[in-house]
């Protein structure tokens, strides 16, 4: 678990599914990152995250309002996904449903998540990846102190559709 003074990042209960579905079926959050889920596919990406614990010690992890307890989005570290220039490396992702957006959650989370990398792992770098067309995503990276470093053809996405340009990003250890 991760605290920050607005935030608790915590493992996924059965009681998030409904916020975490309604976040990943929203097609304006869905844009860039991908398809809008099915409720089997939320699903099965809680349980993916979920399995990144006991064999990473990673997985993404609810984001919730400390003031409230609303389920705000989800954020973490990961295995790079295979096939792409941070495979094998430990990468940072986040995503926000749209009515959190705006509001510094997503960089807090993201800022916890980074300290408690630095605290609790070796790498000597943590990554990203995002469509070359998210410029949400990339504007943070860059506030996060990340840094451009390849640009490739993600291969989950087919020839010729517009989230296969993608961008990867890296932050050293302090």
């Amino acid at each position: 678990m991760i605290e920050t003074a607005r935030l608790l990042l915590r493992l996924p209960a059965p009681r998030d599914f409904g916020a975490l579905h309604a976040m990943w079926s929203d097609p304006d959050v869905m844009r860039d990152l991908g398809p809008v889920k099915t409720p089997a596919h939320s699903r099965a990406t809680i349980a993916r995250h979920l399995g990144y614990g006991p064999s990473h010690g990673l997985g993404f992890q609810v984001v919730e309002r400390r003031e409230d307890g609303a389920v705000l989005g989800f954020c973490g570290l990961k295995p790079g996904a295979p096939d792409t220039p941070i495979a094998g490396e430990l990468e940072i992702g986040w995503m926000f449903a749209r009515a959190h957006w705006g509001k510094g959650y997503a960089r807090e989370a993201a800022l916890a998540t980074l300290d408690w990398a630095w605290s609790h792992r070796s790498e000597p770098r943590v990554v990203a990846i995002t469509a070359a067309c998210n410029l949400a995503s990339r504007a943070l990276m860059e506030r996060l102190g990340m840094r451009w470093f390849a640009a490739f053809e993600h291969p989950v996405q087919p020839e010729g559709h517009r989230l296969r340009p993608s961008v990867a990003f890296a932050i050293p250890r302090p």
